[in-house]
């Protein structure tokens, strides 16, 4: 008999004959994203023409992985870490020797100009916070598995009542002054925004409004007004063309979490350890 794809790709999957495994497809994000920029010049730098940068959202990204796992077939994503998937399934990095997807990232804290004069208290909370990809993990891990946005926040916190504690000491409650987070739909900036809003809320007596949109318009938001702040710029790779971009229309509170990665994702199980490999001799 035969064997099926399930059974061969584990042989052949480091192979020349990968590309011919997952049809010459990588499956990507959202088109315009940094991440998606960056692969974009992996497949050119490494000489990849044939293959294929498959444009979707991470929600498809994930599902496409998810399928893929469950029957232990061959898939490449575009992946970052923290991201649930990897409690979840055992993944690794294909090595980028040639260092496109540049060295370890930060997430920074983003507020707008005069924020610090029109919202003391919020601006010096957002200035303190600061957690681990382990927090945001357990977060995402949460909400993946079914808890709502909010509970999971409100869990965590609940938990991890020092570490907050450290964000707002000696800081001065409000009542009831609005404050508006913008946001992008990720996995991990999901987590952070509704950390970050139950804090604030529930903490501080503000109200929050939360602002969902694409990455290049959340820099817009914040570096224009309409947003007072956002927990969510990756930096420098990700988010470079917009921090370039909007430079000098925001503030810069440094990295709120430290330890990021991006790249190429494959299943444990596959036989492949490198981009170099993508590449037929």
């Amino acid at each position: 008999m035969g064997c099926s794809k399930s059974q061969d790709s584990s042989d052949e999957a480091g192979s020349t004959f990968v590309g011919d495994q997952v049809d010459y497809k990588i499956i990507g994000i959202d088109p315009g994203a940094g991440l998606m920029k960056a692969t974009a010049k992996v497949i050119e730098e490494y000489g990849l023409e044939n293959w294929e940068l498959v444009e979707g959202s991470g929600t498809a990204m994930a599902a496409a992985l998810q399928k893929a796992y469950d029957a232990k077939e061959p898939i490449i994503v575009t992946g970052w870490t923290p991201h649930w998937k990897f409690a979840k399934f055992d993944l690794k990095y294909l090595e980028d020797p040639k260092g496109i997807y540049g060295a370890e990232e930060e997430i920074n804290t983003i507020v707008r100009k005069g924020l610090k004069d029109d919202a003391p208290s919020a601006y010096q909370f957002l200035d303190n916070f600061n957690w681990t990809p382990d927090d945001m993990a357990k977060v995402m891990v949460d909400i993946q598995s079914g808890t709502k946005e909010a509970d999971a926040a409100a869990k965590w916190v609940s938990e991890n009542e020092d570490k907050v504690n450290q964000w707002i000491e000696g800081i001065t409650p409000v009542s009831g002054e609005t404050i508006t987070l913008a946001y992008v739909a990720w996995d991990s900036e999901i987590a952070s925004t509704n950390v970050v809003k139950y804090v604030l809320e529930n903490k501080l007596g503000y109200k929050v409004e939360m602002m969902q949109v694409e990455a290049g318009p959340m820099w817009a938001g914040v570096a224009n007004g309409d947003a007072d702040a956002m927990v969510a710029a990756w930096l420098p790779t990700t988010h470079a063309d917009y921090y370039e971009k909007f430079k000098g229309q925001f503030e810069d509170l440094g990295p709120n979490l430290k330890g990021t990665k991006i790249g190429l994702v494959v299943p444990a199980y596959m036989d492949i350890n490198s981009i170099e490999d993508l590449k037929k001799k």
